[in-house]
């Protein structure tokens, strides 16, 4: 089965915490601080590989979660970093986060690479805290946390050519007898469930790869018909075939149909409404189809269409065609899906201020990352650090807030593992 979208789950490693070490040598009983840094947490990295076509894998396999840093040490050695997760996803995914709906990453080229979560860093050692003030520094500082959510693949085809048409107008067909592909054909609606990719061989140096996307209905862009998972394959294309019954063999108007498919396309991304379309004006071998095709010709080659008289069953005008199509796609650019200034702004980690205290039973509880990292980076046993741990949380607003939730002297707030009375 072709798999088309996947949630996961991603976090990168955490970094490694610092140490709190002094120098012990022969002869030297009270050497300085030596404590080294935590190493790097490993970051989780998308790389395209263009052995895979699905995102089948990431049904069987939903968490990726990268290596932590390992902790600083004794005589300044610092932590070793966590390796990186390397995940491999096929060419043309696009990975979002599910909570913003963001576009991390477009990932298109073989090769192409892109971190999409970022390892914490590594919390400073005690040697980097003496001053000459504070010469035996009895703290040191938490690693980061890597940063972690949910996240959405999206897998649309690295095609250059799109067919779109109503179902059952011939795009299989078309597929078919241009390229080596082999779409099941039948005569009813909706053949195509998946999308079928085939690569039309001009010559020895000349080529495209070409999607039969599944047949669009009204209403497409609303999601009828599978419409969103079969449109969203239209939008990596250079350029669309657009393909009419033009004998309105089964009742249908050839001049309705292309106005109701390019009002989908138009719904559904404005964008697909400019992209370059060529007409092919299929079943040309059934009665009636000559007059039809006149007329359509005088509505639409007057607006700027091209328009291909073919008939896929019979193999007729189908070269004509193609070698049109060929030299069109040496005129055009590629499709990119995210901007450049998405990419230049997606990794910057802010650091996050913010926090929650709520009121369980009698206990003030205080939570949030940087509570939570301050705790773990806090040496309660050592003056300074304790001191340090005080002006931060009155400067970041916790003991104002605290008091105006209307703490007394001797409750108790827990912030994670600490518990303790407050005093003004």
């Amino acid at each position: 089965m072709f798999i088309d979208n996947a949630r996961i789950y991603i976090r990168a490693g955490n970094g490694g915490n610092g140490a709190v070490s002094f120098r012990r040598e022969k002869y030297i009983n009270k050497g300085g601080p030596d404590g080294g840094d935590g190493g790097k947490g490993g970051d989780v990295v998308f790389v395209v590989d263009e052995g895979l076509r699905t995102l089948q894998d990431f049904r069987y396999k939903r968490k990726y979660i990268a290596e932590d840093g390992d902790n600083g040490k004794g005589s300044n050695c610092t932590g070793k970093s966590g390796e990186d997760l390397i995940v491999k996803v096929p060419p043309g995914t696009i990975v979002k986060d599910e909570q913003t709906g963001r576009v991390l990453a477009d990932l298109i080229h073989a090769g192409q690479q892109a971190v999409i979560a970022k390892g914490g860093k590594g919390g400073a050692g005690n040697r980097r805290f003496a001053t000459p003030t504070r010469q035996i520094p009895n703290f040191a500082k938490a690693g980061d946390e890597g940063e972690e959510f949910w996240a959405i693949l999206e897998l649309k085809l690295l095609a250059d050519v799109g067919l779109v048409g109503f179902p059952n107008v011939g795009k299989s067909t078309i597929l078919s007898m241009v390229t080596a592909a082999e779409p099941k054909i039948a005569n009813y609606h909706f053949t195509t469930i998946d999308p079928n990719l085939g690569v039309v061989n001009i010559d020895a140096e000349n080529g495209f790869v070409m999607a039969d996307i599944p047949g669009i209905i009204e209403g497409a862009h609303e999601g009828v018909g599978l419409g969103h998972k079969f449109l969203k394959h239209v939008e990596r294309t250079k350029l669309l075939i657009h393909v009419v019954d033009i004998s309105g063999s089964e009742g249908r108007d050839p001049i309705k149909d292309f106005e109701t498919i390019n009002e989908e396309l138009k719904k559904f991304n404005p964008a697909l409404y400019e992209r370059p379309q060529i007409i092919a004006a299929n079943k040309m071998d059934i009665t009636g189809a000559k007059e039809r095709l006149t007329v359509f010709e005088e509505v639409y080659e007057s607006k700027g269409y091209k328009v291909f008289p073919i008939s896929a069953a019979a193999n007729s005008g189908l070269n004509e065609l193609i070698y049109y199509v060929a030299q069109r796609l040496k005129e055009l650019p590629d499709t990119i899906l995210s901007s450049s200034e998405e990419k230049e702004t997606l990794y910057n980690v802010k650091e996050d201020d913010s926090y929650n205290i709520y009121k369980e039973n009698e206990v003030y509880v205080v939570e949030g990352s940087w509570i939570k990292k301050l705790v773990a980076s806090t040496n309660f046993d050592d003056y300074e650090s304790l001191q340090y741990f005080q002006r931060t949380i009155k400067r970041k607003g916790v003991v104002e807030e605290l008091e105006n939730m209307g703490i007394d002297e001797g409750d108790t707030v827990k912030m994670y593992d600490l518990e303790f009375e407050y005093f003004r």
